[in-house]
């Protein structure tokens, strides 16, 4: 059985939801699923996985959430060649840079190794119910992906 680490930060909960959201997609296609705060993890803990999925929400103007920044830092030290990761997260249309650490956590799993088939998900404030229509289909090209990658 595949295995996928979600690894999130949230302030308001919405990262969280749309990590249990995902998390329970990936079960449907007999993934085994573990979901921690970014705060109570390694970026070397995922290496025990055979993919994960890293989300954040994107803090006022574009920064990165204070939680987040270590878990993102150190992520530079590991080789995440032949994982298969994505990136996920949650902003607010408000600011100029919509859902920047989507992209910035996107950017550095590829610069380390990881495979990334399917762009970062990016959610307005909290999942409406055609960001839970996104996020399963998200969640299956990732598990699509994974799986096609263990074979």
């Amino acid at each position: 059985m595949a295995k996928v680490m979600i690894v999130y930060a949230s302030m308001t909960g919405n990262t969280e939801e749309i990590a249990d959201i995902l998390g329970e997609e990936l079960e449907k296609y007999d993934i085994e699923v573990d979901i921690e705060e970014c705060i109570s993890v390694e970026p070397e803990k995922l290496l025990e996985y055979d993919g994960a999925l890293i989300g954040g929400y994107t803090y006022d103007d574009g920064e990165l959430p204070d939680e987040f920044v270590d878990f993102y830092e150190d992520m530079s030290d590991v080789d995440f060649s032949g994982k298969v990761c994505a990136s996920f997260g949650s902003g607010d249309t408000f600011y100029d840079e919509f859902c920047l650490t989507v992209d910035l956590v996107e950017k550095r799993l590829k610069e380390q190794g990881a495979t990334v088939p399917v762009e970062g998900l990016k959610v307005d404030l909290d999942p409406d119910e055609d960001d839970v229509v996104r996020a399963e289909a998200y969640a299956k090209t990732f598990a699509d992906a994974l799986l096609e990658n263990l074979n």
